[in-house]
């Protein structure tokens, strides 16, 4: 057997970089997105294009530019947002999403700053930084994708995994109660509360252009299919499916009570803007009972 090799071609940096500057800019959006990082590494079906599409639209709703924004995300399926996002962005360790940007916050808060993580890397390893920058009320615009398993790393069990459900890790079915994020957010100290899926596209831009004019610590999940690690064991189709289900088996509820939104393998899905208050920031607090003790002092 003769094996022939392909013959190596030169990677022509030149023409790459005429081809992204002919092709960028085509798009109305192009301008929130990185240059050159089309196409995506998403899987077909998977939702997060639809979250990034409705985050560019929630800032132009809210007339915010790329340099009055900062995205910040952990690791994951949906910290690879950062990366194709054209503003200043932090991709940072494993569920060190909300410290990195509480740090950001508080040294600019000219910045409107999000936090846009998933569902394993904000409430497993991330959990306990996520509680304590909403019981302090900091200034963060969180956003969490939620496709019910560790997408990226093979689609093991996470905390948001409902019962019953087939993941790598529970092949026979997951055993362990699930984390309610609206009811867990709420308790901890948000200040703003939703969930919409990404069939309600128009709802989420609305939401998260809502958050933008709302001080302090706001969180919205967004349920979002992930065809191939969750989807494929759980027998729920093709990502499109998922998109029908969403349509057919949410319930429009706002004002719903947090406590009573759990969701279900293959259940109903209340959906909607679950809760909104005022309170002072961490910085507001913090000026008031810290600085200006010093303030009257030097006075």
């Amino acid at each position: 057997m003769k094996i022939r090799h392909q013959p190596l071609i030169p990677f022509d940096q030149a023409a790459s970089n005429r081809l992204k500057d002919e092709q960028h800019g085509l798009h109305p959006d192009d301008v929130f997105l990185k240059p050159g990082r089309i196409p995506h590494i998403w899987c077909p079906g998977c939702g997060l294009g639809v979250v990034v599409n409705t985050y560019i639209n929630g800032l132009k709703m809210a007339n915010l530019t790329i340099d009055q924004s900062v995205v910040v995300s952990g690791i994951g399926c949906t910290g690879r947002v950062a990366g194709y996002l054209n503003m200043d962005t932090y991709h940072t360790t494993h569920g060190r999403a909300v410290p990195f940007a509480t740090g950001l916050a508080l040294a600019r808060p000219d910045l409107s700053v999000t936090v846009f993580s998933g569902d394993g890397d904000l409430f497993a390893i991330g959990g306990n930084h996520f509680i304590h920058a909403a019981r302090r009320n900091v200034n963060l615009k969180v956003i969490c994708v939620n496709n019910f398993n560790y997408g990226m790393t093979g689609g093991q069990a996470a905390p948001t995994t409902p019962v019953s459900a087939k993941t790598t890790t529970t092949p026979y079915g997951n055993s362990e109660a699930s984390f309610n994020l609206p009811y867990l957010a709420h308790a901890s100290g948000a200040v703003y509360v939703a969930r919409w899926t990404t069939f309600h596209a128009r709802q989420l831009v609305n939401a998260i252009a809502e958050t933008f004019t709302i001080n302090g610590f706001t969180f919205i999940e967004v349920i979002a299919p992930c065809p191939i690690g969750y989807g494929r064991p759980n027998k729920l189709g093709s990502g499109l499916d998922e998109m029908v289900y969403y349509k057919e088996n949410s319930i429009v509820q706002n004002g719903a009570d947090p406590r009573h939104v759990d969701i279900a393998l293959k259940g109903k899905i209340i959906v909607g803007k679950f809760a909104e208050e005022k309170r002072p920031t961490f910085l507001e607090e913090y000026d008031e009972r810290i600085l200006n003790k010093f303030r009257r002092k030097e006075g």
